[in-house]
């Protein structure tokens, strides 16, 4: 069964969080700060991350930003006090795979949680290294290579990658994406523009006129390959 991190500074919330996943059947571990919760997960093994926003010593948003930095790509939800979109944004840019917002039922949490290790556990199974742009990519691995050198990117960027890659020379809307990648977790279009802006810089020649990841107005994007 997976392996779960709890980083959360709230005693309740935390030792509530512990017995419920215990209960479905996940072993867990727990940190009630960010200091200690990102100490945690250099020096161990998880499957999944929940991660809270507001906490002590190092915030939610700076852990999962190390994290990633750090090349470790364990799955992350970000629980989150706060509703306000520009945090949702953020959250996801920084690598996050998925944010759910306090008050929340332990049903929907769960579902989440069951979602995410889907997905990552699906993305062991996919197909074998490709090319695209100056990227040699392993979608298996969740490893990106320019010239043999790695390059970092987070879950949520290969996932869109893959996604247009199964989908190239075909123009793919911005709605699609937000369904197919995000599951409509995030709830605005300029999240999904912010990735593409993302992925030009790794994989286009030049950036500024890209020959890729091209712009159907109105509509969305359109990976060409071949």
């Amino acid at each position: 069964m997976a392996r779960i991190l709890i980083i959360e500074d709230e005693p309740s919330m935390r030792m509530g969080l512990i017995d419920n996943l215990e209960f479905e059947g996940y072993e867990t571990d727990s940190a009630s700060d960010g200091a200690l919760g990102l100490k945690k997960i250099n020096n161990g093994k998880f499957d999944l991350i929940i991660l809270d926003v507001m906490l002590p010593k190092l915030s939610g948003f700076d852990v999962c930003k190390k994290v990633r930095e750090a090349g470790n790509k364990t799955p992350i939800i970000l629980l989150t006090a706060k509703g306000e979109e520009i945090d949702k944004v953020v959250g996801l840019e920084l690598g996050a795979d998925d944010y759910i917002t306090k008050p929340f039922s332990l049903r929907e949490l769960i579902a989440r949680i069951k979602a995410v290790l889907r997905r990552s556990g699906e993305s062991d199974q996919k197909s074998d290294s490709v090319r695209i742009g100056r990227l040699e990519l392993h979608f298996n691995t969740f490893n990106a290579f320019e010239n043999g050198i790695e390059v970092q990117m987070s879950h949520r960027e290969f996932e869109l990658l893959e996604y247009l890659w199964h989908h190239h020379n075909q123009t793919v809307s911005r709605d699609s994406l937000l369904k197919e990648v995000w599951k409509q977790e995030a709830t605005t279009t300029r999240t999904v523009d912010n990735f593409i802006l993302r992925l030009r810089q790794k994989i286009e020649t030049d950036p500024d006129h890209p020959k890729i990841i091209l712009t159907v107005h109105g509509i969305g994007y359109k990976l060409i390959s071949g």
